[in-house]
């Protein structure tokens, strides 16, 4: 009798314990329903809280439809030029779902369609609303778009004008004289008449009327004794 009682209650415990266990299985499950994500059961709210230290966060930097508390699924069409992304995760009920460019069959560049949070409902078969996401990252500097500079014409040497010379002052330089100096007068005719006797200060003009009247004269003696040999034959 107290073998069936014992046995009864070893029964008994296995059987809740089987149910306990079966009921935490059932509480802990976490199915992420897209193989292209990681399930966790929890709560993540930045990027160190999925091990990414040294990533930040790029949500601002993704370009997105959905996403909100109202939608079920968070589509990625673009990201911003220079950020690479390196995790999105995306919360809905008591777990989230880790995504990760260029593994499990995500591309490794956007678009990124339907994302979404852990399954949820009895069968795992219901997806929930997103309550949030984050996306984890790098920003990477761009260099600047450099463009070539059209080739500059050589400029032209400037001619330098040479100093002129410095004007002289009257007093500097003596005037260059354009006339001719005046011939020097022979010696012995100081008077500058060209003759060869010496300037007596005696004028001798009048000798020149007289030896005029002489020859005057004597041409008249001449026609006179002319006249009168014709008059005496």
């Amino acid at each position: 009798m107290r073998r069936r009682t014992f046995r009864g209650a070893v029964a008994v415990m296995a059987l809740t314990t089987a149910a306990l266990m079966g009921t935490a299985g059932a509480a802990f499950a976490c199915v992420p329903g897209d193989d292209r994500a990681t399930g966790t059961v929890g709560n993540a709210t930045k990027c160190t809280d999925i091990g990414l230290g040294k990533a930040i966060d790029v949500s601002d930097q993704l370009e997105v439809t959905g996403g909100s508390s109202k939608d079920q699924y968070l589509t990625v069409t673009g990201v911003a030029k220079g950020v690479t992304v390196a995790a999105i995760v995306v919360k809905g009920g008591n777990e989230y779902n880790t995504y990760v460019p260029g593994k499990k069959g995500l591309s490794a560049t956007p678009p990124w369609e339907k994302l979404h949070a852990p399954m949820v409902g009895r069968d795992f078969k219901n997806v929930p609303q997103i309550s949030h996401w984050f996306a984890c990252g790098v920003k990477k500097d761009t260099p600047p778009e450099t463009t070539t500079a059209p080739p500059t014409k050589p400029t032209k040497p400037v001619e330098t004008t040479k100093p002129s010379a410095p004007a002289t002052s009257d007093t500097s330089v003596a005037p260059t004289s354009s006339t001719t100096a005046p011939a020097a007068v022979p010696a012995g005719n100081e008077s500058g008449t060209g003759g060869g006797l010496a300037n007596t200060g005696f004028d001798n003009s009048w000798l020149i009327w007289v030896a005029g009247l002489l020859l005057v004269a004597g041409g008249g003696l001449l026609a006179l004794l002319k006249f009168r040999r014709k008059a005496s034959e």
